[in-house]
């Protein structure tokens, strides 16, 4: 494919929901950044392509659905959703951590509503016909078990042990994958998906020194956004946009001061270093910083979009994540999270800080949120086939993109890194990968 080519390419009008899945559809975001277009509209705005997306990508991803402060003891549970399908999270009685879809054996009925929950007993009752499991997921009761309301002189007429064919054994809860990294909780739909490892890198080395995995919440805020989850994704991605849409926000968080930092894995990554001091709009000092940092992660902000649907924000004193869950099309329910390490909240006048911290994050996260919604406004527009990428700070977003691509066409691979480990984005940028060629180690599923 030659320059010219790569210059005058532009998605077609009125694709169809076959499309979806075909390699040559995606031709024009499969070029090199410095000539690429933007994903085609319709996967931000089309109810076929939605539902695809949902099957393709988020029923075959580790998709970050919380975090382990929330599920620290037996009988601490969450019950989430991923592609349209609930999920109960929780630890059985040796702590261990297990995940089943959200759904009685015996009738269908959901067990468990939305959120947190601490379970009494340590088990799980359905609602409707009181069969009841514990947190390996094992059928406990069908309804008897100890501790039943059923009074004792009509149990027998509820026993199921004498029937034919039924075993209780056979009738335990539907598993689910789940796994955890740092202080997330993932699962995967997919009983026959690679383990989280592999989809996240070298993720785990880059961030090792923070310790993730001690940080505790501390603060949730949810939003609802009448727009596409990948472009609250791809907005977080780049800094093109901030001095136009976040003043506060450009001035603890300089553009000249601005890297990108990505290494092989599902993931995009920046970095921004050094991190600079509060303003009197606020910013991310107040609660001191955890101990036996490195110097580089002491002084920078790490901002990682972990692929599908999560954002996250490493800083020396705090974390900031948001989980982006889709809802439609144009519909995503967004769930913030700030974290703390418990080095950092013991000291003089943390919650103040804790405070300032999420009121920061909240007039950041609001403006993103207008422009976000102004986007999905315009990219309805049927005029709008897609637009040129600004190869200097839009790389991850052509990252993203084809990640996306990959699994909609059916490709499984992990995308390379940079060279450098931090690229300076006020300097030609280096060469990066023409999608269109697959590298050595690319399978089609």
């Amino acid at each position: 494919m030659n320059r010219t080519r790569y210059r005058t390419r532009r998605y077609s009008e009125n694709p169809t929901a076959a499309d979806y899945t075909r390699e040559e559809t995606y031709a024009p975001t499969r070029a090199p950044v410095d000539h690429a277009v933007t994903l085609l509209p319709e996967a931000y705005a089309s109810d076929e392509f939605f539902t695809l997306e949902r099957e393709r990508v988020f029923t075959r991803s580790w998709v970050a659905v919380g975090c382990l402060s929330q599920v620290a003891e037996p009988g601490q549970v969450l019950v989430v959703e991923v592609a349209g399908r609930s999920v109960i999270v929780g630890r059985n009685k040796a702590g261990e951590l297990r995940a089943f879809h959200n759904v009685c054996r015996h009738r269908a009925a959901k067990l468990l509503t939305q959120g947190a929950h601490r379970l009494r007993g340590k088990r799980i009752q359905c609602p409707y016909h009181c069969w009841t499991y514990d947190l390996d997921g094992k059928c406990l009761g069908t309804p008897l078990f100890e501790g039943s309301d059923i009074p004792e002189d009509m149990q027998g007429i509820f026993d199921m042990g004498g029937v034919k064919g039924f075993d209780k054994a056979d009738y335990g809860l539907l598993p689910v994958q789940v796994d955890t990294w740092g202080f997330f909780v993932f699962l995967n739909l997919d009983p026959q998906a690679a383990p989280l490892r592999e989809q996240l890198g070298d993720l785990p080395e880059r961030l090792g020194g923070y310790r993730l995995e001690e940080w505790q919440v501390v603060g949730t805020r949810d939003y609802e956004v009448e727009a596409n989850y990948k472009l609250i994704g791809e907005n977080f991605m780049e800094y093109y946009h901030l001095p136009w849409v976040h003043p506060e926000l450009v001035k603890v968080s300089r553009m000249e001061d601005h890297y990108r930092w990505q290494g092989p894995g599902l993931y995009t990554g920046m970095c921004t270093s050094p991190v600079s001091r509060n303003t009197e709009a606020g910013g991310w000092e107040g609660l001191p910083p955890i101990e036996g940092l490195s110097e580089s992660d002491g002084q920078s902000g790490r901002f990682v979009w972990l692929f599908p649907n999560t954002a996250l924000v490493v800083l020396p004193n705090h974390c900031f994540v948001i989980i982006a869950h889709p809802e439609g099309p144009d519909s995503t329910r967004e769930e913030t999270i700030l974290l703390a390490h418990p080095e950092s909240m013991a000291a003089e006048g943390s919650s103040a800080a804790i405070d300032q911290l999420a009121h920061f994050w909240d007039l950041v996260n609001q403006q993103d949120i207008e422009i976000v919604q102004r986007v999905q406004e315009g990219i309805a527009n049927p005029a709008y086939r897609g637009g040129r990428m600004c190869y200097r700070f839009e790389e991850p977003l052509h990252r993203f993109q084809n990640m996306v691509i990959d699994k909609m066409v059916g490709v499984e691979r992990i995308p390379p890194g940079d060279e450098q480990t931090a690229t300076p984005m006020f300097v030609d940028p280096p060469k990066t990968r023409d999608w269109t060629r697959p590298a050595p180690g690319d399978a089609v599923a």
